[in-house]
């Protein structure tokens, strides 16, 4: 058996799109349609096994803002992956996913990322679920908090791709 290690995730993306949701999903197993706003950061931990290992995931959960190049130095310091979340019924929540993906291929050249359309639960119609079908979406894993849809497996796939 390895010995545990830790490893810090950061979650970015606008305000409201599900961050809070998404980690109390996955840490507490829990949803509220209650809306908390973030302010500053707010750190939980959860211990996660990936094939023999154990690691400690420190999971930053930072304020929304409309870009990345806004959030505080010292939240993206050391990470070691990111979860970049949008909300799939927002497009000015997405509409710069490039932008951003640049942005940390950029300043984080190493650290993994995984692109996150939140809220999926709410692409209720075909056409809906065709748009994220295009090219810059191919690499996204849609999840709903609300449901629990895939929460579990963008955890497990961002440390897989940590260690």
């Amino acid at each position: 058996m390895n010995s545990s290690q830790s490893k810090k995730i950061v979650i970015l993306g606008h305000f409201g799109v599900g961050k809070t949701s998404l980690v109390r999903r996955f840490v507490d197993s829990m949803f509220s349609e209650d809306y908390l706003v973030t302010l500053g950061v707010q750190v939980k931990k959860k211990v996660v096994t990936i094939d023999d290992a154990k690691v400690t995931l420190i999971i930053w959960d930072i304020e929304g803002n409309s870009s990345i190049s806004k959030a505080r130095k010292s939240y993206l310091t050391g990470t070691h992956g990111f979860l970049y979340v949008f909300d799939v019924t927002r497009p000015e929540t997405f509409e710069n996913l490039e932008d951003e993906m640049d942005f940390l291929a950029n300043n984080f050249p190493s650290i993994p990322v995984c692109k996150i359309g939140n809220k999926s639960d709410l692409l209720l119609t075909e056409n809906a679920k065709e748009f994220f079908e295009q090219e810059q979406y191919k690499d996204c894993d849609f999840t709903s908090a609300k449901e629990g849809n895939n929460v579990e497996n963008v955890f497990q796939k961002i440390t897989k791709q940590m260690l």
